[in-house]
């Protein structure tokens, strides 16, 4: 029986064209659905023609990206990630709530809601510290305060910004970390590759912000770390975050659920998407 995928999006951008042409490769079913250009039934109450074996979840926005996951999980259909581990790690503190219940080394936080308790976080952890948005992506609405005063200027501009969730003040230490960061890419129960990201201008390492990457070595350490990040958080393809603490070792800072691997397989020449697709075959055989 040839395994049914649907890839659903809301852009087509270069890795939804590759996984796309890799399942055709495989001579595997498979459809690309645009999100915003079809409904989805709640249950069985509305009639469907559409049945897929793996939908692999592609959109960009994380509201969408949840939603439409749980409305195709409501009809019985397998999605990649799930609706748990999107909504885990689309809140950044639900993902370190997670992790930190399972003894997974996360950078010292602390999460606040108004100014004073902001400011004795600050206190507490020592300046530099960086203030975070809850959701997002590709490093916007990350600012760094050096001082009481940055801070106060940095929390006062969320105030403006129309966003429930900026009522949320998360604030990280300030990790020294080479100018760099680790995305590990995993898949189901495997780490299929990794890369440091470098950015020498700017604090911030996001891709999106200008960083180079180069191929990163899996020691057993990362290995173990991620694998046990995915299980903990219910992901099976995930892009995770790691620090290179000074003194803790490594720390998982962030987890990405609807990662972007097209720089990924620039710096390692590993072809993830492939990867995802024999592991959405496999799953859908079950």
């Amino acid at each position: 029986m040839i395994a049914r995928i649907a890839i659903a999006y809301e852009v087509l951008r270069w890795e939804e064209k590759s996984l796309y042409n890799v399942a055709q490769d495989l001579g595997l079913e498979v459809e690309l659905v645009h999100l915003h250009n079809v409904y989805i039934p709640m249950g069985y109450y509305l009639h469907t023609n559409s049945s897929y074996d793996v939908v692999l979840q592609r959109a960009i926005s994380h509201t969408v990206a949840l939603n439409s996951t749980l409305a195709f999980e409501s009809i019985g259909f397998k999605v990649v990630n799930s609706s748990t581990a999107i909504a885990i790690a689309t809140n950044k503190i639900w993902t370190l709530k997670i992790l930190a219940q399972n003894k997974i080394p996360v950078p010292r936080t602390a999460v606040s809601f108004d100014l004073e308790p902001s400011l004795r976080i600050a206190q507490l952890l020592g300046y530099p510290v960086v203030v975070k948005p809850i959701d997002g992506s590709w490093g916007r609405l990350i600012a760094m305060a050096r001082d009481d005063e940055e801070l106060r200027s940095v929390l006062e501009h969320r105030t403006y910004i129309p966003n429930p969730s900026m009522k949320v003040n998360m604030i990280q230490e300030f990790i020294k970390k080479f100018d760099r960061d680790i995305r590990v890419f995993v898949v189901g129960n495997e780490v299929v590759a990794a890369m440091y990201r470098i950015n020498r201008d700017h604090w911030i390492t996001n891709m999106a912000r200008g960083s180079v990457a180069i191929p990163a070595k899996i020691d057993k350490e990362i290995e173990e770390l991620a694998l046990k990040t995915a299980k903990v958080v219910n992901g099976e393809v995930l892009g995770i975050d790691v620090f290179e603490h000074q003194e803790q070792g490594y720390v998982v800072n962030e987890v990405n659920a609807i990662p972007e691997f097209k720089n990924l397989i620039s710096a390692t020449g590993i072809p993830v998407h492939l990867k995802i697709v024999e592991y959405a075959k496999s799953i859908a055989k079950r």
